[in-house]
């Protein structure tokens, strides 16, 4: 399947048909659970993704990524997820090795509890099964769901709210702090009929807590299937909270991610994004700075190869003065690979004291690959300090001709050079056997561009 393939316009109507009918279906499936409260949410989301449809190919926000083999699927949601016993072993191989933690695993979006370590947590922190807790305590999440992604102008998001169904929940009241962090695993088994999985997770840190989650993205086959994934987070004031996404899906899957943040006062919210998997990717982050003295930091790393796409975009709103944030996404292109990166920072009026970097560093490892870039600040006050840019460029041949002439072979080189490129992103994740995870599968991937272009005897 070429992602970069002529996207001709569908029938406007033809998608929200499709999905209108698997509601119907999924709603029956419910057993009662109609009634519920989440259920008039789904509802809402529905009409209005059937309202707008999916983005159109002119769409400003869309227009460097042909979602068209995602228009054009038939995905059946999964209702039930169901897993093989003798799968159970490869997907402890994406657990994090040497790390007692929480563990979450969801298989096609549904927990698994088998698979799952939930370990005992401070009194009153909760981790578990969204589904779970919508069934016995649904007070514990009214507040929250829903809140900053309920009015998102984004069909994607509606889509996925409207089939909500599990996630993980992550809730640390005031003052409390996880001291491990909690790893959500969400595995995509080898179903035979394309399918959609919408995993929604919802994380909320009161005043002073502090947490690590590492999110992850996996699949069992090779098949075609489509991820779309809402996170809602909300870090309350003096809060810490530091999230890890890593994406592998497989080379024929579809996946899209967005993950809508509130910072409030004196929080700190850090979030790293690796993108390996996937044959059309988009990652969407957006962040609002609710609070004075509030710092976001997000980063970025991709790698594709073959023929994959992988899309970034990220809004970070300085709504109050005095707040910093800085983002570095770095992306390594291989083969007929493309790559997408936009960023805006805005300023409001009242936003003085912002204090705001940007930056896009692309690899074009081959004459075929191609970026679009396009950092943006929209800056509404006079006392600030933002900067923005995008680099583009191919590996430093004098740096591999240093290596050669130390009797490093020619592809022996390119890797390192291209390694070094990307632990600048790698290296700022806080748990280390996340990171030494990383490290092999980014080498691994590399070596499956090069298969993939015919380079084996290189």
């Amino acid at each position: 399947m070429n992602p970069m393939a002529t996207r001709p316009e569908p029938a406007h109507d033809a998608p929200q048909a499709w999905y209108r009918s698997r509601f119907g279906l999924c709603e029956r499936s419910l057993n009662g659970g109609a009634a519920a409260d989440v259920h008039a949410m789904r509802r809402e989301a529905l009409e209005r993704f059937a309202a707008a449809g999916f983005p159109p190919a002119d769409h400003e926000e869309w227009r460097f990524t042909n979602i068209d083999p995602i228009v054009r699927g038939r995905f059946v949601p999964v209702l039930r997820g169901e897993l093989r016993p003798a799968d159970a072993g490869a997907v402890a191989r994406h657990f994090l090795p040497g790390v007692t933690s929480a563990r979450l695993v969801f298989v096609d979006g549904h927990y698994h509890p088998g698979l799952s370590s939930p370990t005992h947590m401070p009194r009153g922190i909760r981790v578990g099964s969204l589904a779970a807790m919508l069934a016995a305590e649904p007070e514990l999440l009214r507040p929250h769901l829903g809140l900053l992604a309920g009015g998102a102008d984004d069909p994607f998001t509606a889509l996925g709210t409207a089939f909500l169904q599990d996630g993980a929940v992550v809730l640390v009241p005031d003052r409390l702090a996880l001291d491990l962090p909690v790893h959500i695993l969400f595995v995509s088994t080898g179903a035979p009929d394309p399918f959609m999985t919408t995993p929604r997770n919802l994380v909320v840190l009161g005043k002073g807590a502090r947490a690590a989650i590492v999110e992850s993205y996996v699949h069992l086959a090779r098949n075609v299937y489509f991820t779309n994934a809402v996170t809602e987070v909300t870090v309350g004031e003096d809060a810490v909270l530091e999230m890890d996404k890593v994406q592998l899906e497989s080379e024929s899957a579809f996946h899209v991610g967005s993950m809508l943040v509130r910072l409030e006062a004196r929080s700190t919210f850090t979030a790293n994004s690796v993108s390996l998997g996937g044959a059309i990717v988009r990652n969407n982050a957006a962040a609002v700075l609710g609070g004075g003295n509030a710092e976001c930091t997000l980063n970025g790393l991709s790698l594709a190869t073959g023929q994959q796409l992988v899309d970034n975009h990220t809004t970070i709103d300085h709504a109050h003065p005095d707040c910093a944030s800085h983002e570095l996404y770095k992306c390594i292109l291989d083969g007929r690979a493309r790559g997408v990166f936009n960023g805006k920072i805005f300023v409001r009026k009242d936003a003085q004291k912002t204090d705001a970097k940007q930056t896009n560093k692309t690899l074009l490892l081959s004459d075929d690959a191609t970026i679009d870039t396009k950092p943006q600040l929209e800056i509404f006050a006079d006392d600030v300090k933002c900067t923005h840019g995008a680099t583009v460029g191919q590996l430093d041949e004098t740096a591999v001709f240093y290596l050669r002439s130390r009797g490093i072979g020619l592809v022996a080189a390119r890797d390192m050079l291209t390694n070094a490129f990307a632990s600048d992103i790698t290296n700022r994740i806080k748990i280390a056997p996340l990171r030494g995870q990383l490290d092999t599968l980014i080498h691994a991937r590399l070596h499956e561009g090069r298969l993939s272009e015919g380079d084996a005897a290189a």
